[in-house]
């Protein structure tokens, strides 16, 4: 006699992921990191603690599992947003725009394009790996999720996700004492204009590495200038 596999529904575990990621990443961001300094006092070596170990182990693989295992229920398979072919030069203005934007706007502040005192290995290291991890999460599975097989989603996964994208950085925000500045300044809204750019690019090339790498030009430069 066959048997039938039987799986959460994929709706049910969208809301049980959110609720436990977001609970694990609090925690970890207000109690993990200085657990993790602490035990790694280098700032260097915390760095890669922190973005290359946990982050992967925490953002990553869950979401790739994930998306495997609702393979067929997500609008883009997990073999299939690494090896899309992609005609670059179609993303060229968006590209212009995502490097031009903060040099301008670095230029403005400060009058100059010189190299920030304060970018150096440890940047490099978090915005090397910012990119993919929070893609991976925020378009690779969520979005994808909830766009589904059905296109007419489309629009109510950006904004969702965009607004779960945006409250992801609030542990920061607060360890920072940016959160009232990130709302009675309107900051916010500039990351949920950068989420909806990469979802509509992940959306319309199938192919994670775009906003990948939007994202991680836009983080290198803002902190480099």
């Amino acid at each position: 006699m066959g048997t039938t596999e039987k799986r959460l529904p994929k709706n049910k575990a969208l809301i049980i992921y959110i609720i436990a990621f977001y609970t694990i990443w609090a925690l970890f961001e207000f109690f993990g990191k200085p657990v993790i300094s602490d035990i790694f006092p280098g700032e260097i070596s915390s760095e890669i603690v922190n973005e290359v170990v946990i982050k992967n182990l925490v953002w990553i693989l869950p979401a790739a599992l994930l998306v495997h295992h609702y393979k067929d229920d997500v609008c883009i398979g997990l073999k299939e947003m690494f090896t899309t072919k992609v005609k670059w030069q179609h993303y060229l203005p968006v590209f212009l725009l995502f490097v031009l934007y903060p040099l301008v706007s670095a230029y403005r502040m400060k009058g100059s394009l010189s190299l920030s005192s304060d970018f150096g290995a440890k940047e490099v290291i978090d915005f090397s790996f910012v990119g993919i991890t929070e893609e991976m999460v925020f378009r690779g599975w969520l979005l994808n999720a909830m766009t589904g097989k059905n296109k007419q989603n489309q629009w109510k996964a950006i904004l969702l996700s965009s607004l779960l994208f945006v409250a992801i950085h609030i542990p920061t925000w607060t360890i920072h004492g940016k959160l009232s500045d990130a709302f009675l300044h309107f900051g916010f809204i500039q990351i949920i204009i950068l989420s909806v750019i990469f979802s509509i690019t992940f959306l319309k090339s199938r192919n994670i590495l775009i906003p990948v790498t939007l994202h991680m030009i836009w983080d290198f430069l803002l902190s480099m200038f």
